[in-house]
């Protein structure tokens, strides 16, 4: 397997990778420290950021910038020369909803360019069932909770044709990854079911992505392997990684044939010579789907 770890980068908490089609590169972040990365696929080239507030989840925008979940609400973000962040909020939940000791954690874009994202109480050790998951639209403002009862929000990702939404909550008291049908006219996931029951198995279903064979990726936090599931729900395929703390995988490259996959330093500041808090970008052997941006029409 052709695995290559990105020089220069060691994240607390790396997270929402991104591969950025009209830039050719790719993004992530680091939870705790406010950081947003940006790697230059030809060049290799580094740049980073500071927001004024964690950064969760990010993903691009079709009228320039990103769309982040962060502690506070839903953000557009412009990322300055200086290294600074512009942050306007864009909605929020009630406070009831997303108060202290909250924030926003995985999200993406469905396949028609709405932004979802879902909520978690951060000391995962209190096991807080008041999470939920959120869809926000350009058009329709935020909508939710559409998904209520969370502990720990994960695993967001759409099926090749939009049809099914998949969803986890890598809690180490649930383990589990749900599939919906989603209603790609009025945007909303219905029909829960059982899709992977990872209680007993190796690591806690973090941050997924979907191939274009329509396999679900996920990463196997505290099981140090990426692995995919057929839609069946079948096991094929597992890659051992050299960080033990996966948090989530997307696939990008020119010909979206790679997968980034960033990972936990669980010391937090940890040993950056380490390989915890590891950004690895490695070739599967499969391709990956198109992430649609954020379109504010949607």
């Amino acid at each position: 397997m052709e695995m290559d770890i990105v020089a220069g980068v060691h994240c607390a908490t790396g997270e929402s990778p991104m591969w950025h089609a009209g830039e050719q590169a790719w993004y992530w972040v680091d939870i705790p420290a406010r950081r947003i990365w940006r790697r230059d696929h030809a060049s290799g080239e580094l740049r980073r950021w500071l927001a004024p507030e964690m950064v969760a989840c990010i993903a691009a925008s079709g009228g320039g910038g990103l769309v982040a979940g962060m502690e506070s609400g839903i953000f557009h973000l412009d990322l300055h020369d200086d290294g600074s962040v512009g942050a306007r909020r864009l909605a929020a939940p009630a406070v009831s909803e997303l108060g202290e000791g909250m924030r926003f954690n995985d999200g993406r874009c469905d396949r028609q360019g709405r932004f979802w994202s879902g909520t978690m109480f951060m000391d995962m050790g209190a096991a807080r069932a008041i999470g939920g998951l959120y869809r926000y639209s350009g058009r329709d403002g935020l909508h939710g909770p559409v998904v209520s009862n969370m502990l720990t929000q994960n695993g967001l990702a759409w099926s090749p044709d939009g049809k099914t939404m998949y969803l986890s909550d890598s809690h180490p008291q649930r383990r589990m990854v749900w599939a919906y049908d989603y209603d790609v006219d009025a945007g909303l996931p219905h029909g829960q079911r059982v899709f992977l029951d990872l209680n007993g198995q190796k690591g806690r279903p973090d941050g997924a992505a979907v191939d274009a064979d329509g396999c679900y990726w996920t990463c196997a936090n505290d099981g140090g392997v990426v692995q995919r599931y057929t839609p069946a729900g079948r096991l094929d395929r597992e890659i051992e990684l050299p960080m033990a703390k996966p948090s989530m995988c997307a696939f990008g490259g020119p010909d979206l044939d790679l997968l980034l996959v960033t990972s936990i330093d669980p010391a937090g500041g940890g040993n950056p010579g380490g390989d915890a808090g590891a950004v690895v970008v490695l070739r599967p052997g499969v391709k990956g789907v198109a992430e649609t941006p954020f379109s504010p029409d949607a």
